[in-house]
């Protein structure tokens, strides 16, 4: 266990300064070390949610038992995981600090403050995650339901959407094509991945117990339903962050007046016709 959690300490800070250096070579941002941390943290994450993913993936397909086949990857990959939680809330700061070191003079104290106060839903669901969720899936656990630990790392697959849509939000390519598709399948992944997954994974017990859907929360213990509650709630919340967001923007392009055509463009467009001493 230790080794595997070595190298996750190692493995996604050394990918974030691989990737910060290799974005600083190329010319958009050479000489932009804000931008290029900032993306660079994006694409850890993203990196990050696409092995979790495949390992979710991999996990869940091969137990048909959802309560007694284990799988290596499930415990593997959890501890493998730890350490990114503890490096993204640094690398949370990292982007928070660069996008408000201009505007705000105040010191660092108080800049870490604001950090707390912006991201503290977020932060509070990476301790969690490794105080709670950590000891829980690799001891408490002792083997069993890896079906379910494998549904739970899918739930990253929504992320490199969203980590796609701050990068263009970032560069002011919120009202192009891309920004819009990517949100489409942001929100379809989010809802899918995140929201769906709880019903899911009480329907897929239920199956295994012969219980309906409605009658599973009534046969788990209380401590069963309050982490899936716990888990859930920031879900919920940003997903309806999500939503007012792709509303607004929304909004802004149905009430945004067409483009004007100059004059001269118009004279242009129009047919030339022949003079009588032509």
């Amino acid at each position: 266990m230790v080794l595997v959690l070595a190298a996750g300490s190692l493995f996604f800070p050394g990918l974030f300064l691989l990737a910060r250096a290799g974005l600083r070579g190329i010319p958009t941002f050479r000489g932009d070390q804000p931008n290029a941390d900032i993306v660079a943290a994006r694409l850890v994450s993203s990196i990050q949610a696409v092995l979790a993913s495949t390992a979710g993936y991999i996990v869940a397909s091969s137990c048909k038992d959802v309560i007694e086949d284990q799988h290596w990857l499930a415990p593997t990959y959890t501890r493998f995981a730890v350490p990114y939680f503890i490096y993204d809330i640094y690398a949370m700061y990292l982007c928070y600090w660069h996008k408000h070191k201009v505007k705000e003079h105040s010191g660092g104290c108080d800049l870490f403050k604001g950090y707390l106060y912006k991201e503290f839903l977020m932060v509070l669901h990476h301790v969690f995650m490794v105080l709670v969720c950590f000891p829980v899936s690799v001891l408490w656990r002792e083997g069993k339901g890896d079906f379910f630990l494998g549904c739970m790392l899918m739930a990253e697959l929504s992320t490199p959407f969203v980590c796609l849509g701050k990068v263009l939000i970032q560069y002011k390519k919120q009202h192009t094509l891309l920004h819009r598709v990517n949100g489409v399948v942001m929100l379809v992944t989010f809802f899918c991945c995140r929201l769906l997954l709880f019903p899911y994974m009480y329907w897929v017990y239920g199956q295994r117990v012969g219980l309906p859907l409605y009658k599973v929360p009534f046969s788990l213990s209380a401590e069963y339903n309050l982490g899936a509650a716990i888990l859930m709630a920031p879900q919920v919340y940003w997903f309806y962050l999500i939503c007012r967001r792709a509303y607004s923007l929304f909004r802004q392009s149905m009430m945004s007046p067409p483009p004007k055509m100059d004059i001269r463009h118009l004279t242009a467009l129009q047919p030339k016709t022949r003079t009588a001493h032509s």
